[in-house]
């Protein structure tokens, strides 16, 4: 698979979901949507991954401690 957004990859996930909860599907076509959904599932946790690990290296100060600050849920 190539590299695809998060947004791409949960939104695919999410179409294959529905596909799925249809119940309408034949068995082999289930299984392929099952395997597509498991890979867009992998991809989006690897987006989570790089995003949590591009936070913790913001939060560590100039001498390499780490800083917890809390996160702004953008309720304010």
């Amino acid at each position: 698979m190539t590299d695809i957004s998060f947004e791409q990859a949960l939104k695919e996930l999410e179409a294959l979901v529905e596909r799925l909860e249809s119940g309408d599907l034949p068995l082999e076509e289930s299984l392929r949507c099952f395997e597509e959904g498991i890979a867009r599932a992998a991809a989006c946790q690897k987006r989570l991954q790089q995003a949590e690990a591009r936070i913790e290296q913001l939060l560590h100060d100039d001498e390499g401690n780490l800083r917890i600050e809390p996160f702004a849920d953008g309720e304010d």
